[in-house]
């Protein structure tokens, strides 16, 4: 006998989105998360941006979720008064060669399953200057599906949800071992006093820190590591009234515009590898992010950034030539019977997290 039918370790937003989806499905529902409210880590430390489904491999799990999550999300938020916007995003290209690359990303986008209304819409220097005039470019596409939300509302309203359908939530519980089974077991610390918990089934969706307990329980983990991002504010009114993106390069989507409910203008994020969880905004960043906005925006004031905050993503190391996808571990992949887990679930994660939710209850036929 176990003491839970099902425990989901961690109340990010796909934790939530998984508890809701299992507890609507008629399990018996425990959530234990090492913060002492939702989704303090990866979750709320974004762009709060509802991604089309542009960059991502075709038949990948992040273009699959993203594009039917995008769609889910925008009902979701409709229908239970979560804050959000579809403004669109202009994705810029400020060269010749970043021109060429603009053709690419249209393709994937369409083979994605953007097209019609969704679709991607190749727009010259002017006619880009003509939405938003602070442009420098040569030319764009422009996504009419993106848009922005308020991620501690969406996230309150899965917490409501999955507690009207009878899940039970445990804030300031961190688990630090899982010894697999079943029943699992479950050790750790509940307001500073130690626990021991035993599961029947358990979905692990602790962000950063999924791998390292599914390492510590002997069981099967990809090759991870942390990608911190660096968010700066614009200290007055912006000029834009869509999100802005530079065509990607590197790690992440670059420094790019993004506008949140209240209307305030925010950039990044930059990308910097760290073994650690540090938030701290170091200013000696500013001046590449100067450097990196006035490649499109080059008015942009002295001194007009001020530090915003940091997050931090898990990051999965892809083979070479390909890209890193979400990894849902089954019971077959985790080796433990009744014990999926959700690896390396960075952006597009906030979007997809509906479809992450019912899939990973899927995993486990519930």
């Amino acid at each position: 006998m176990s003491d839970v039918d099902l425990v989901v370790i961690g109340a990010g937003a796909v934790g939530l989105a998984t508890a809701r989806a299992a507890a609507r499905r008629g399990a018996e529902v425990m959530v234990l998360e090492a913060h002492d409210a939702p989704g303090m880590e990866t979750s709320s430390r974004n762009s709060e941006v509802i991604h089309a489904g542009i960059y991502y491999a075709p038949g990948s799990l992040k273009a699959r979720l993203c594009v039917e999550g995008r769609r889910r999300l925008f009902d979701y938020c409709a229908a239970r008064g979560v804050p959000h916007r579809r403004i669109g995003k202009l994705i810029v290209a400020t060269s010749a060669e970043e021109d060429a690359h603009l053709d690419a990303i249209a393709a994937r986008a369409a083979a994605n399953g953007l097209t019609g209304d969704d679709a991607l819409r190749r727009l010259s220097g002017a006619e880009a200057r003509a939405l938003e005039p602070a442009l420098r470019c040569t030319s764009a596409l422009f996504s009419p599906a993106t848009g922005i939300l308020d991620s501690h509302a969406y996230m309150l309203a899965l917490q409501g949800d999955a507690e009207a359908q009878g899940a039970l939530f445990s804030f300031g519980t961190r688990v630090q071992s899982l010894i697999p089974g079943p029943p699992h077991v479950l050790i750790g610390q509940s307001q500073g006093e130690g626990f021991t918990l035993t599961a029947r089934r358990v979905i692990v969706a602790a962000g950063l820190h999924t791998a390292g307990l599914m390492r510590r329980a002997g069981l099967a983990a990809p090759d991870d590591y942390w990608l911190k991002g660096t968010y700066m504010i614009l200290d007055r009114k912006g000029p834009f009234r869509h999100l802005i993106y530079p065509v990607p390069a590197g790690g992440g989507l670059g420094v790019h515009v993004t506008l949140d409910m209240g209307g305030s203008t925010r950039f990044g994020p930059d990308t910097e590898p760290v073994d650690a969880l540090d938030y701290t905004v170091d200013l000696a960043r500013r001046p590449a992010f100067e450097a990196a906005i006035r490649r499109y925006w080059p008015d942009l004031p002295e001194g007009a950034l001020t530090p915003g905050y940091a997050g931090i993503r898990p990051k999965l190391r892809a083979l070479a030539g390909q890209d890193a996808d979400f990894m849902l571990h089954t019971p077959v992949q985790t080796g433990a019977e009744g014990l999926v887990a959700l690896h390396g679930i960075e952006s597009p994660g906030l979007t997809a997290s509906l479809g992450l939710g019912d899939a990973a209850c899927d995993a486990l036929t519930l």
